[in-house]
């Protein structure tokens, strides 16, 4: 896996789209592939741009020609053993799914079910236990700062519809209790809107 760090300029980075094809055109010969890289935004400045720590199995590349600044990328083993106490960052989208009749009914094999929504979880407690719920699988919770964030509006114009993201920002420390299990999340990240810079988990040893 790499890690690496990028600087979008204001052009691109103020543009949703403009901004996901400025990350795509990292990977030459892959844009047409299943996203398969994290990232987070670490910082955006009006006029300035977007700094982005991007996590990527494959290794970014970028161009004399493109405005992208791009830091040597820094390679990783995922090789945390069982009881290593780390500290940890993350930005996620704490959602729970409920039963919405106004939306009408879906048919799957045979059988009638009741479409669902997507709802933000909105109290400290709630994302808290959300998150503790993610993390079960693979680590023992030790501290958590919760912090919320701006609210983030999108728009996907092919399917007619908009809507809206509450991210959060986890930092905490916790203790690694199945070592695959955890190497599984890094690589596949936590929660829903990774497209929208959700689900980077970013650990450091403690």
């Amino acid at each position: 896996m790499f890690l690496s760090k990028i600087h979008i300029p204001w052009t691109q980075a103020k543009n949703p789209y403009q901004f996901h094809q400025a990350l795509w055109r990292l990977f030459p010969g892959h844009e047409e592939a299943d996203r398969d890289f994290l990232f987070r935004v670490e910082q955006q400045q009006t006029g300035v741009g977007a700094q982005v720590l991007m996590q990527s199995p494959l290794q970014p590349q970028s161009t004399e020609q493109s405005p992208i600044l791009l830091a040597a990328p820094r390679e990783f083993a995922l090789n945390i053993p069982n009881n290593q106490r780390l500290r940890f960052r993350l930005r996620a989208n704490p959602i729970k799914t409920i039963k919405d009749n106004s939306k009408g009914t879906v048919e799957k094999k045979g059988k009638t079910f009741t479409k669902t929504v997507r709802v933000p979880l909105l109290h400290e407690e709630q994302q808290q236990a959300w998150l503790e719920r993610k993390l079960q699988a693979f680590a023992q919770l030790e501290t958590l700062i919760v912090q919320p964030e701006p609210v983030l509006y999108f728009r996907k114009a092919k399917e007619g519809r908009s809507g809206k993201i509450q991210p959060v920002l986890f930092d905490g420390i916790f203790t690694v209790t199945d070592a695959e299990a955890f190497k599984k999340a890094i690589v596949q990240g936590i929660g829903p809107a990774k497209a929208f810079g959700c689900g980077l988990l970013s650990v450091a040893r403690a």
